[in-house]
């Protein structure tokens, strides 16, 4: 019942907020660059009656703009935004009439005061709101890098909360979660693994980003199906209007780009690629065996139909392999994915309605495998999991006076096949699927400096005879310079991903629909505080809390290289933000301080043998206490020079008391022939610490503009006083395997415009 009211209760908020908007004119349109035809997200377009009354909005990431019941009359629009000249025109409506003004802004320097600045800006270091962080390409390019373009994989390890296995394994686990809880999206194409191998790179070059936005929970109504995060990348457009290309070569990885207009200023298409040279460039450097290699291949085309429609189609493809393991061993392991992604977009806003319309139709897949570095021939890897996902969307929202309504609905199948040689036995072997279908409702009212955004998400398991209901609600609340948010919600997850990270060496994720009423759920409450005492300087704060039901995790044994069954759990996160942002002039700098606690508890009947008791409490292998990241660009004389440190407190890993020989009693055998195997036995889970992380990355760069052609030159140094960080931690032989030695890097990118 309490459902059923929450419903009734939106509904009443929307028909509430719901004008005559058929009596009043309204003003919409597309922001574009007027050099490449692209979209131009978060302008601000304000139209000024004669009475001096101001109304105004923002583009969103299609340059999309309305401004919705306006009065009939005369108006001056102004539409700015930081980097562009300020577009100015004056214009009549009359009544009912819905205005399609598409403005084209230039580049050009601005002079703006300091609070239309600060309105501007929409990301940064410390534009959190509510967990939600808006990245943009200028952020992404602050951070030093082994490459001359940026990746938003660097950005993202500077962000509070955000846990990774450092510069190999290409992990990331935000605010709690697990890398498998984590929802990702290029243009509404879902991505189980974009992280490369190599932890400085993902499947998203900054070459090809408009923007990125990182829910680290309390997200809103339209995602859903996974329990911890969500990270909504979108990428831009190609040159409606030009041809150009890039080329780039680094010790790491060398790159490409090309783009140009198909018909002009109608259609345009976008092609990246890149590939990894480290054993050609990198591991001759540092004079140690790098085995990876990775890399990755975009396209888009977009088509704009007439002054109402868009269409997009995007394409990606990625693979990665490497040992990562210790080298030194008998019998190495290496893993292996690939992601390939296809999905197309349509946008579309009718005549008269004061709606944006959007219809997604979309397929993923990922494959992934662990066994021997070098193979015999025809020989089959230890473990394969396979998942593949086919869906389609319509979102869709109503401009209203004081409110913006959006709506939508979704089907998706997703299949899942694992073979994975007994090690995860209570898992089916066989192909196994799972169809979602459901609905959404999200209202966003403004009141004021108010913004409150109740939501509903209902979402029917037909095959697993399971229905979900899950509230939302995301408010914040901007009080001259001060802004207060919070967010909270629930959220399922009915496609789970498994690994066995007890050892600290394995990133082997195995994919499975949760059992018949075990789908695992959580709760996220989030509380943030916001101030910008001056224009240059922004503080944040923020805490969150996530409670994790019906968790799947590797179960504790004595023998984990024999069996590795699966044990329910329950989670718990605690945790707190802080993050100082300074901009002054060729200054910029930040530096945050993430505090959490990860806290699960198992109960089993065997642990009573093992342990001395049914039910443990433990922190798992992604529980980092304490981070720090600090960041320092000044530019002098056209040099760019970024400096980076970052620091992590000790991982938990479960330590070894010993070895002994095990001999499986599965039929007859001779005990003076039969030695048995070796096995390691444990001490309590996770009952250790491992060292702390900490490393120094600078880079200096200059362009330099030669007409046509401009070239950028990168230096810099990885891991500046070598810290000897520890990567991964085999338990069964006590042998480590360390991060990157301090490694240097160069790099050049020529681009033809």
């Amino acid at each position: 019942m309490r459902y059923t009211g929450a419903t009734l209760l939106l509904l009443c908020i929307v028909a509430g907020a719901v004008p005559a908007w058929a009596q009043s004119a309204a003003l919409r349109g597309f922001v574009t660059d007027e050099d490449d035809g692209q979209a131009l997200p978060g302008v601000n377009v304000v139209v000024e009656d004669a009475a001096g009354a101001v109304r105004g909005a923002a583009s969103d990431v299609n340059g999309f703009y309305y401004i919705p019941s306006l009065a009939a009359g005369r108006y001056q629009l102004r539409a700015s935004y930081l980097g562009y000249a300020l577009y100015q025109d004056s214009l009549t409506l009359d009544p009912g009439e819905v205005r399609q003004l598409d403005i084209e802004m230039s580049v050009g320097d601005t002079e703006l005061d300091a609070v239309t600045v600060e309105s501007e800006r929409t990301s940064g270091a410390a534009n959190v709101t509510a967990g939600l962080q808006r990245i943009q390409v200028r952020d992404i390019e602050l951070v030093p890098t082994p490459d001359v373009s940026g990746d938003l994989a660097s950005y993202l390890t500077t962000v509070p909360g955000v846990v990774t296995t450092g510069d190999r394994g290409g992990q990331l686990f935000i605010r709690g979660g697990e890398p498998s809880q984590n929802q990702v999206f290029i243009d509404g194409i879902a991505l189980y693994q974009p992280f490369h191998v190599l932890g400085f790179y993902s499947a998203f070059p900054s070459d090809i980003l408009t923007r990125a936005d990182l829910y680290a929970g309390g997200y809103d109504a339209r995602f859903g199906g996974q329990l911890s995060s969500v990270l909504d990348v979108a990428t831009r457009s190609g040159n409606k209007r030009a041809f150009n290309a890039s080329v780039a070569a680094a010790p790491f990885v060398s790159a490409a780009t090309i783009e140009g207009p198909l018909a002009p200023d109608r259609a345009s298409f976008l092609g990246s690629g890149r590939i990894s040279v480290i054993e050609q460039g990198a591991a001759r450097i540092v004079d140690q065996e790098l085995p990876y290699n990775f890399g990755d291949v975009f396209g888009k085309v977009h088509v704009d139909i007439g002054q109402s429609g868009q269409l997009s189609v995007t394409g990606l493809h990625t693979w990665d392999r490497g040992s990562v393991g210790n080298l030194d061993a008998p019998r190495p392991d290496e893993v292996r994915w690939q992601n390939t992604a296809f999905g197309g977009r349509y946008v579309f806003v009718p005549t008269r309605l004061p709606i944006l319309a959007e219809v997604l139709v979309t397929s993923s897949g990922f494959q992934t495998e662990l066994g021997p570095r070098d193979p015999q021939p025809g020989s089959a890897p230890d473990r394969i999991s396979e998942i593949s996902q086919f869906g389609a969307e319509v979102n869709m929202t109503q401009y209203l006076a004081l409110a913006d309504v959006h709506v939508g609905a979704f089907v998706r199948t997703t299949r899942v096949e694992s073979q994975l040689g007994g090690a995860f036995q209570n898992i089916s072997t066989d192909r196994d699927f799972v169809t979602e279908a459901g609905a959404y409702l999200g209202p966003e009212l403004r009141l004021g400096g108010l913004r409150f955004r109740p939501g509903l998400r209902f979402t029917t398991l037909p095959n697993q005879n399971q229905t979900f209901l899950e509230p939302r609600v995301r408010a914040e609340w901007q009080i001259g310079a001060h802004q207060l948010s919070g967010a909270a919600g629930l959220y399922n997850q009915p496609v789970v991903g498994v690994a066995d990270r007890r050892d600290a060496t394995s990133i082997f994720t195995a994919w499975t629909i949760a059992p018949q009423g075990q789908t695992p759920q959580a709760f996220h409450a989030i509380a943030g505080y916001r101030v910008t005492p001056t224009p240059w300087l922004d503080v944040a704060l923020e805490g969150y809390y996530k409670s994790l039901d019906d968790l799947s995790v590797g179960e504790f044994t004595a023998f984990p290289r024999l069996t590795t069954r699966l044990q329910p759990a329950e989670g718990e996160v605690v945790g707190a933000d802080a993050r100082v942002e300074v901009r002054a002039g060729p200054v910029y700098g930040f530096i945050n301080y993430g505090l959490s606690s990860v806290e699960y508890t198992s109960s089993s009947e065997r642990y009573e043998i093992w342990f001395g008791e049914e039910t443990i409490q433990y922190r798992p292998g992604h529980d980092r206490r304490h981070q720090i990241n600090a960041l320092l660009r000044v530019t002098i004389a056209g040099f760019d020079v970024s400096t980076r440190w970052q620091f992590g407190s000790g991982l938990p890993f479960s330590s070894p008391l010993g070895f002994d020989s095990f001999i499986l009693l599965d039929g007859a055998f001779d005990p003076y022939e039969e030695n048995g195997d070796i096995r390691v036995v444990y001490d309590r889970p996770f009952n250790a610490e491992l060292p702390t992380y900490h490393r120094l990355d600078i880079s200096v760069e200059r362009a330099f503009d030669l007409g046509p052609l401009s070239l950028t030159a990168q230096a810099g140094v990885i891991n500046g006083y070598d810290r000897r960080n520890l990567f991964a931690y085999d338990v069964f032989t006590l042998q480590r395997v360390d991060q990157l030695p301090v490694v240097p890097t160069f790099g050049i990118k020529a681009a033809i415009d």
